[in-house]
């Protein structure tokens, strides 16, 4: 057996999962990337820099994401679920109130590349945006000979691990086993979410396929100070309200 399945427990109260953010507005999928996956496990192994040998390695390998909202019950008495939570915006400013004659405090505000002043002044607007209350259950295809260092390194994580940015910290355990099938991982993942009264709103498989079909551009080729990514087709495959 050459590969094996990596099952990653997702829950926060806020993630968010950048795909084509700019500085200005810094938006979130509805689910985990592939990129936000790879470099989880690279802060967990405290892997730095370009890591373009394990990322060439992990690229061709599949990946799949299952959301989970929470269940009630309507007027009839019949399980549904829940309408997912809002996004949530967070206004920001950078480099707003420090003096610009203070030789340390200048450092913090925003500059153009030849560290002149920017235009219309050093204060920048950002937009970010956050799932709130999502839960998520990845599959992640491993090398075999690779999936007891990811495992240990989600047990025992040499950096902190956050859910696309350092404010999304979770709150379960991510690591949740090594299967040798796609299958039993999946079987795995929905047993964790009926624990936890959730049900699976939708799937976001590699590949193209009968339902929505989206290009991202979420493999990343090489990491560190400048960033390489490649496309990626997948499919999302929504369930029916009721279960």
């Amino acid at each position: 057996m050459s590969n094996v399945y990596l099952l990653l427990w997702l829950e926060a109260p806020l993630q968010s999962w950048g795909a084509d953010s700019r500085f200005g507005r810094r938006g979130t999928l509805e689910f985990p990337t592939k990129s936000g996956i790879l470099g989880l496990l690279c802060c967990a192994l405290g892997a730095d820099g370009e890591q373009r040998e394990l990322l060439a390695e992990m690229a061709p390998l599949t990946q799949s994401v299952i959301s989970f909202g929470r269940k009630k019950e309507n007027s009839r008495g019949e399980r549904q679920k829940v309408d997912r939570e809002p996004l949530l915006r967070d206004f920001q400013m950078v480099g707003s109130g420090y003096d610009e004659k203070n030789p340390w405090e200048t450092l913090l505000i925003p500059k153009k590349s030849d560290g002149t002043a920017a235009v219309n002044g050093g204060s920048k607007l950002t937009y970010r945006y956050y799932l709130q209350d999502a839960a998520f259950a990845a599959i992640a295809q491993v090398p075999v000979e690779k999936a007891a260092a990811f495992a240990d390194a989600l047990l025992n994580p040499c950096w902190d691990i956050y859910f696309g940015r350092k404010c999304c910290a979770p709150t379960d355990f991510i690591y949740r086993g090594v299967f040798d099938s796609e299958a039993s991982a999946l079987e795995k993942a929905l047993e964790i979410a009926d624990g936890k009264g959730r049900v699976e709103d939708f799937r976001v498989v590699d590949g193209e396929g009968t339902e929505e079909t989206i290009i991202l551009n979420d493999v990343p080729i090489q990491f560190g100070e400048n960033k390489i990514y490649r496309e990626r087709r997948v499919t999302i495959i929504t369930m029916d309200g009721n279960v």
